[in-house]
């Protein structure tokens, strides 16, 4: 499949009509099946009336924007006008359809994309698996008897096999950067509160961030560029070439085998400085608090009505942040504040630090566990280890896959200093020229 770049260039110069485009995307999308497509709802009426309008604009030598025709998926967190979102929960099976579509999916509409379907999460985006009781697993694509990631793994796995170049998703904890790195596409999770969040269904407030995913770096970065509506960037001050850094400690533990040596090469070929960021651990425990503080609290009157309707690991969260004790989420908030002010004395040092996007592969969904201090932990609640303390300082970051003949896909975080995604996105090429990252491939059919 081409990237969505591509695509829209070749709809626009007539080459090429977005039905086309579109049906190609339905077709291969009811060929994979639910668990191994990633979508939990096709929309063929909204998308196919979608895409016959922009060949209109086209044949009437209108150009219908930088995304013409090209087809894209959204994690079923996004409202979707006329639909239920569901938020990955039977909970809202009842819920009032949505008025109007998410800002974000109004943006790449009216830049021309069409929105094909909704894509599977764990529920209410709890989980690092996308293993979903009510609405089905993804499998990922590169070995179905793993799991896909997530919360958003169906948006990974959307793009992953190739049905759509580009997918919305959201990140609160590493929700679309651990799919990414465990299926081997690009995931970039902006700087806190850069890209509207408007019709997103709320996680945890003062974490969410709507993100992209897909297979071409310059697709990720033109979806950023129209969901910011024409908002100014940063001044870049570089003191020259970008500096890499390696953040260690938390960062370096509890890294599985198959990742040490391929991330250890990546670093001595890249070879710059390495940092401590003490009290990384407490920065995973400050962001689970406030997680369960704001989820519980969100959710409480779902919990009261009936507690039996959500999965048994969710409820079990939610239940816990009820009976969690108003001191703890503030001293987790006073926390964040500290070692954010922490964290940007290393980016005068460094442009860019980077660690492991996950610990190794993508768990297999008949055992979903990883290692972690030594014992084997659920990898519903550990994936993302390395993700977790990021979020709580509201950095942007974007993952990559290691270049190399890996069994499975492993992926790199890269992160930068708030505001700066586009020496985040430059970083990100080098990487690739360099041969360092892996433009994303299609998985072999079989």
């Amino acid at each position: 499949m081409p990237f969505a770049i591509q695509m829209a260039a070749r709809v626009r110069a007539g080459d090429a009509s977005a039905v086309q485009l579109v049906t190609a995307a339905f077709e291969r999308a009811q060929a994979l099946g639910n668990e191994r497509s990633g979508f939990t709802r096709l929309l063929q009426r909204r998308a196919l009336a979608k895409a016959a309008a922009v060949d209109k604009l086209v044949e009437a030598g209108i150009d219908p924007g930088p995304l013409a025709g090209v087809p894209f998926g959204v994690a079923d967190l996004f409202d979707v006008a006329g639909e239920i979102t569901t938020a990955g929960s039977r909970t809202r099976s009842k819920a009032a359809f949505a008025s109007r579509d998410a800002r974000a999916i109004s943006l790449l509409e009216a830049a021309g994309a069409v929105l094909i379907g909704t894509q599977n999460i764990d529920e209410f985006g709890y989980g690092f698996v996308t293993m979903n009781a009510h609405y089905g697993l993804t499998r990922n694509p590169h070995d179905p008897a793993r799991v896909a990631g997530g919360a958003a793994g169906g948006s990974a796995v959307g793009v992953a096999t190739g049905i759509v170049p580009i997918s919305l998703a959201f990140d609160t904890n590493g929700s679309l950067r651990v799919p990414a790195g465990l299926c081997g596409v690009i995931g970039l999770k902006p700087t806190y509160g850069d890209l509207p969040t408007a019709g997103l269904h709320p996680f945890v407030e003062s974490l969410d961030v709507v993100g992209a995913l897909g297979r071409d770096l310059d697709d990720v970065a033109l979806v950023r560029t129209i969901l910011r509506e024409g908002a100014p960037e940063r001044q870049e001050t570089l003191r020259g070439e970008i500096a890499f850094g390696r953040l260690m400690s938390w960062f370096d533990d509890n890294i599985a085998p198959e990742m040490r040596g391929p991330l250890d090469e990546f670093w001595n070929r890249l070879g710059r400085v390495s940092f401590e960021l003490p009290h990384s651990e407490i920065a995973r425990a400050a962001a689970s608090v406030i997680i369960a503080a704001e989820g519980a609290s969100l959710h409480r009157p779902a919990l009261e009505a009936d507690p039996m309707q959500f999965e048994p690991p969710v409820r079990d969260r939610l239940l816990a942040g009820l009976l969690m004790p108003s001191d703890d989420y503030l001293v987790a908030q006073r926390f964040r504040n500290w070692i954010q002010a922490r964290l940007r004395r290393q980016f005068e040092l460094a442009d860019v630090l980077f660690t492991p996007a996950a610990p190794g592969f993508a768990p297999t969904i008949a055992d979903p566990t990883m290692t972690f201090e030594g014992k084997p932990v659920s990898a519903r609640s550990h994936l993302g280890i390395y993700t977790q303390p990021i979020s709580l300082m509201g950095l942007p970051a974007l993952v990559l896959p290691l270049a190399g003949d890996f069994a499975m896909p492993l992926g790199v975080q890269l992160i930068a200093a708030a505001g700066h995604e586009p020496l985040l996105l430059r970083a990100a090429r080098q990487l690739i020229d360099k041969g360092l990252c892996a433009v994303p491939q299609l998985p072999s059919e079989g």
